[in-house]
């Protein structure tokens, strides 16, 4: 009896000092010191109506966070944003001193900004300009042999530009990207993108443009006349 009672009592002891391994090896893996960078968008407040934000020195700040393990692993890097808030500022550029703090409220306990970089953002500001232009179809080839180009159509025909002023109001057109129609037998429908310049500029509206390109056979006799067939009433040609 007395045997199995100090097996047990062994056994037991086994037990617990396990049990007390793994808690305080939970407890030193969790508070343990880690290291992690992150890319944290800019995000624009506070800028009057009547301007636009052209150029920007950065998108994004790239942040080293440190901080136990378990506090890293509460961290969701998506949730964290950078505000710069333009209020007050003025047309031309403006530059502001990256707040880390602003970042540092954002995370949970037990973690903190070690280093930011850049530590400035410039941005220029210019006045916004508004104006509707046309849009024109960029067709580039020809369609497949015995085949004809019969119309171009852009839906929506024109379309409102915002962005600098400077840049709006000397548009009277824009162009889409170049639409290859080498090749081609039948009519068709295509989404197209706008080239809109040097990024100063933008569509205003969101949704897509499309451009319908109808293809139909060559006539008969004109495909005659092409090949040096001779159509009533048509001239014979020399040889």
């Amino acid at each position: 009896m007395a045997r199995r009672r100090r097996g047990n009592f062994r056994f037991g002891v086994l037990i617990l000092a396990i049990t007390i391994a793994a808690f305080l090896w939970g407890v030193a893996h969790g508070s343990s010191s880690v290291e992690r960078a992150y890319d944290i968008p800019v995000e624009i407040r506070g800028l009057k109506d009547k301007f636009v934000v052209t150029d920007m020195s950065t998108d994004a700040l790239n942040v080293r966070i440190g901080g136990s393990r378990a506090a890293l692993r509460n961290l969701e890097p998506n949730d964290l944003v950078y505000d710069l808030d333009l209020t007050g500022v003025k047309r031309g550029e403006a530059e502001f001193e990256v707040d880390a703090s602003r970042v540092e409220e954002q995370l949970p306990r037990g973690s903190r900004i070690l280093s930011r970089s850049p530590s400035k953002v410039v941005v220029r500001v210019e006045l916004k300009g508004r104006k509707a232009v046309s849009i024109r179809a960029d067709i580039a080839g020809e369609p497949a042999e015995g085949f004809r180009l019969v119309g171009v159509e852009v839906d929506p025909h024109r379309v409102w530009l915002i962005g600098a002023r400077s840049e709006v109001l000397r548009l009277n057109e824009v162009v889409t990207e170049p639409i290859d129609i080498s090749e081609l037998s039948e009519t068709e429908e295509r989404r197209v993108r706008l080239f809109l310049g040097g990024g100063t500029v933008w569509k205003e509206e969101k949704g897509p443009v499309t451009v319908h390109i109808e293809i139909e056979p060559d006539p008969p006799d004109a495909q005659g006349a092409e090949d040096g067939e001779a159509g009533p009433g048509s001239p014979a040609r020399k040889g």
